[in-house]
């Protein structure tokens, strides 16, 4: 798979590992080389080779005046060398070399995520082409090209299905493990598995277009974005670094000028505090457990657009949902027929008149209906705007529609009409010239999952959960009762949501609002985090939500509410741990006890120990 050269950049094969580590390996036997010979030549040496990456960037900062842990760690080793502490500075030097490169691997692992999905993308394609099979790279197939997809293969481009049927692994792209039934005209995507059958699949995207390709694209930025918490450490780092310099001097200079120390132990003691106040620890607190976190909700189908929407979505107290589409399948579907006739072949005639009909309900009744559909000729077929369909089939007139295409509703049927309507379902009525023959009864259907959702909602501690829809309020109260939420507004227009959106944001100050991505999208760049369903494919929810829910899988809310804040508590727990050994090891300047061994394990041990608590992220599961 193409992408530009920023987007490659994570991919690129590594070099052997005597290669990248060779001059660690060098520092490491010139340093155990020192102690057996006692000469200051071979710590210089174990320095020069260890330290050589470290002083190339602290030099130049410290030319430019540019104060970052890497110029502290410069002085520092500089002034052990002025002072004649040759093998402390060695130590100091080896140490920190070995953090950098603890400190690379954990990023390195954090974003391996990234990696992982590239390789679910295959470079090159077998395409029909003037009537020939030829294999062409990625980027040279064109939207319209035919690509033929044999069991066992990946999916190098997204496209529709043309010809076959198949089960496809989505995990990639979605993060659900079940294969996923295809058949014509479904779309496919790239990085997907084909399992068992032969497809013909007719590519709609180009290479950078397709739905994984923005996917890495998405991550990547998402992984390089800093979060609120982490443009607070640069901040503080920034101001923090010049006050340790100034702290350092005055431990070296105070205590020999004003009560007659000795110099060379005090000007040590300076530079341990140079040593100790490195915010390495700090500085990587944050990047480690927010690109962590990205990297898990990508690999399980959840597509987070930043580290600030992912602390954002940790802060969340409130959650407004759409109906349709997002607690509701948005397709819908026949719940009850009731027959008054003694006609079984009442729903199939009723079917044969709907297949005539544009109205949306009307493939609820086919679907709903036998097989034998075909078997009855519609004459006179005609369409009344606002009431329903008239037709005659068998030299029988039939109608069906609403109560205006009906002249007189018997009081029994009436009630029954009520009941329906009340449990929030839309009523059609079937009937003769003299009688009412039926009822149908039709409703947008309830994800199975809706439920579930909101109660693991409401245990995660959202304190409210709202419906959103523009539907009646019949419809709604049915449906949030249903589901459970806390409270329902009904029959907005797409300026209601937003005008509640901010009522609920001034009342709970972070509110997410759930929606398809397509009609809510006002509400969802009104609120807090924006989440989008059914981002697979979907341009619209990837581009317009701050979250997108790959699979359209409503479930995925709960793990990403649960993601985002163990993300917010990692990051707490490392900014205090870091901190508080830094406050407690400089403490220790007091009595003079503080160490360049002391201050070198106290900076990369907190280093080694916000990194492996920032990992503990890739161990959430829904």
């Amino acid at each position: 798979m193409i992408f530009p050269e920023k987007e490659k950049q994570p991919v690129k094969p590594s070099e052997p590992f005597w290669k990248q580590y060779s001059l660690l390996g060098l520092s490491l036997l010139f340093l155990i080389a020192g102690y057996i010979f006692s000469q200051n030549s071979l710590f210089a040496a174990a320095i020069l080779l260890g330290g050589f990456p470290l002083f190339k960037t602290g030099l130049k900062n410290l030319v430019r005046l540019e104060f970052d842990m890497k110029t502290l760690m410069t002085i520092a080793i500089i002034g052990a060398v002025i002072i004649g502490e040759w093998s402390e500075g060695a130590v100091v030097v080896l140490l920190f070399a070995i953090s950098e490169v603890l400190e690379s691997y954990s990023m390195d692992k954090a974003r391996a995520s990234i990696r992982s999905l590239m390789e679910h993308t295959p470079t090159e394609a077998l395409v029909v082409r003037n009537g020939q099979e030829i294999t062409l790279k990625a980027e040279d197939i064109e939207v319209g090209d035919l690509m033929i997809v044999k069991p066992g293969q990946m999916i190098a481009m997204d496209g529709v299905i043309v010809e076959g049927l198949s089960s496809v692994n989505q995990a990639a792209i979605t993060g659900e493990s079940v294969p996923i039934e295809k058949v014509r005209d479904d779309e496919v995507f790239a990085g997907t598995l084909n399992e068992e059958g032969f497809l013909k699949v007719k590519v709609t995207k180009l290479i950078d277009d397709t739905t994984i390709a923005k996917i890495i694209h998405l991550v990547e930025e998402a992984q390089a974005e800093k979060a609120p918490s982490q443009r607070f450490i640069d901040r503080f780092a920034k101001y923090y670094t010049p006050v340790i310099m100034v702290v350092a001097a005055l431990v070296a200079i105070i205590p020999p000028l004003l009560f007659a120390a000795n110099w060379q132990e005090w000007i040590y003691q300076g530079l341990a505090v140079l040593v100790v106040g490195c915010p390495c620890a700090l500085v990587i607190s944050t990047p480690v457990s927010i690109v962590t976190a990205i990297g898990n909700a990508a690999r399980n189908g959840v597509l987070i657009k930043g580290g600030s929407f992912l602390e954002e979505a940790g802060a969340i107290k409130a959650i407004a949902f759409d109906k349709t589409g997002t607690l509701t399948k948005g397709i819908p579907v026949v719940t009850d027929f009731v027959n008054f006739s003694d006609d079984e072949n009442l729903l199939a005639i009723v079917a044969a008149l709907e297949s005539k009909s544009q109205h949306p309900l009307a493939e609820a009744i086919i679907k709903k209906a036998t097989d034998n559909t075909n078997d009855y000729d519609v004459e006179q077929f005609s369409s009344v705007t606002g009431m329903g369909v008239k037709g005659t089939v068998n030299g029988t007139d039939y109608r069906v529609g609403n109560l205006r295409l009906f002249e007189e509703i018997p009081e029994n049927i009436m009630k029954q009409i009520i009941v329906l309507r009340n449990q929030g379902k839309t009523v059609m009525i079937v009937g003769n010239d003299k009688d009412i023959l039926a009822l149908i009864a039709v409703a947008d259907e309830v994800r199975e999952s809706s439920r579930k959702v909101i109660e693991r909602l409401h245990q995660l501690g959202i304190q409210q959960t709202i419906l959103l829809t523009g539907d009646n309020h019949a419809t709604a109260e049915a449906i949030g009762r249903h589901v459970g939420v806390t409270s329902i507004e009904a029959e907005l227009l797409p300026q209601d949501k937003v005008a509640f959106i901010k009522k609920l944001k001034a009342q709970y100050g972070r509110v997410a609002m759930v929606g398809d991505g397509i009609n809510d999208a006002p509400a969802l760049a009104t609120a807090t985090v924006g989440i989008a369903m059914g981002g697979a494919g979907s341009n619209t929810a990837l581009e317009t939500a701050d979250i997108a829910l790959m699979n359209d899988d409503l479930k995925k809310l709960p793990f990403t509410i649960k993601l985002s804040r163990k993300t917010l508590q990692i990051i707490k727990q490392n900014i205090t741990f870091s901190l508080a050994i830094k406050l407690l090891a400089l403490l220790l300047v007091i009595p003079g006890w503080l160490t360049l061994w002391i201050a070198i394990f106290a900076d990369m041990g907190m280093t080694l120990l916000v990194t492996l608590n920032g990992l503990r992220l890739l161990r959430v599961k829904e």
